[in-house]
């Protein structure tokens, strides 16, 4: 691990890292001072305009790292990379996902989109999560970090029934028991786990529902009558794992402008 530079930085890398949710995160964690890497899967440009952006807003250093983080000698290498250049990791975010690419009735749903969606959204950051766990583990038993923290951003999907995308749901639902039993198997360690649930922002990913969400808001879907934000989550990830909540783990902090509540 070369780390030239960075003893005392704290880092934080980001899945999918490059766009909508993800980019919000990147942005808020590198306003907030933490050096940070942008995973990106395909477009290099909007990593790199990431990347940059991050380093405006004072993130003491800025990588963008291509890898997919839904394979697993993909994710290893990214692993591998950020530990050569920072010799640390204080924060993982596991962010990356994918939506179905068409939303079909439950009745529809194809095992070819089960399985693309699933091995992105579930199958990917359980087994990056797990080799994140084993080189954090190491980091904290040599001193070289101390409370390392794991973030999931799961989805209101989590436990909100959505008939059209089936496969999307189940994933989410299952990433959310992930982070219950990392933040179980990691806490003798000091590892927090964290797990934020999205509701509807408003990214690239949402644009195709747009128009007919923004109706059912403005007529009271959620008590907060608006989309939120990429910039929402990620003010709520920098307060997670700003050091704020140092006797909490596995909890679920709902972004999603109270639509979960439960109202009469």
């Amino acid at each position: 691990m070369k780390g030239s530079g960075s003893e005392g930085l704290r880092v934080a890398v980001v899945t999918g890292g490059g766009r909508g949710i993800g980019r919000g995160i990147v942005l808020e964690l590198a306003a907030a001072g933490f050096s940070t890497v942008v995973n990106y899967r395909a477009d290099a440009e909007a990593a790199a305009a990431c990347r940059d952006q991050a380093e405006s807003l004072g993130a003491p250093r800025a990588l963008a790292i291509q890898a997919d983080a839904a394979d697993l000698d993909d994710g290893r290498r990214l692993v591998d990379e950020v530990l050569d250049a920072f010799g640390r990791i204080d924060v993982w975010v596991n962010n990356a996902g994918v939506a179905p690419e068409s939303r079909l009735d439950l009745l529809d749903t194809t095992p070819q989109s089960w399985d693309r969606v699933t091995s992105t959204n579930l199958r990917g950051p359980f087994f990056l999560t797990q080799t994140v766990a084993r080189r954090m583990i190491e980091l904290v038993e040599r001193g070289v970090v101390s409370n390392p923290q794991v973030v999931f951003i799961t989805s209101i999907s989590s436990n909100t029934a959505s008939v059209q995308r089936g496969e999307y749901c189940a994933a989410k639902a299952g990433l959310s028991m992930v982070a219950q039993l990392f933040a179980v198997r990691l806490a003798e360690y000091g590892i927090q786990v964290h797990e934020i649930r999205p509701g509807l922002i408003e990214t690239d990913m949402t644009r195709p529902v747009h128009d007919a969400y923004a109706a059912r808001i403005a007529s009271g879907l959620s008590p907060i009558r608006r989309w939120g934000t990429p910039a929402d989550v990620g003010k709520a990830v920098v307060a997670l794992v700003s050091g704020g909540f140092p006797f909490t783990t596995g909890q679920v902090l709902n972004v999603d402008g109270g639509l979960n509540l439960r109202r009469l």
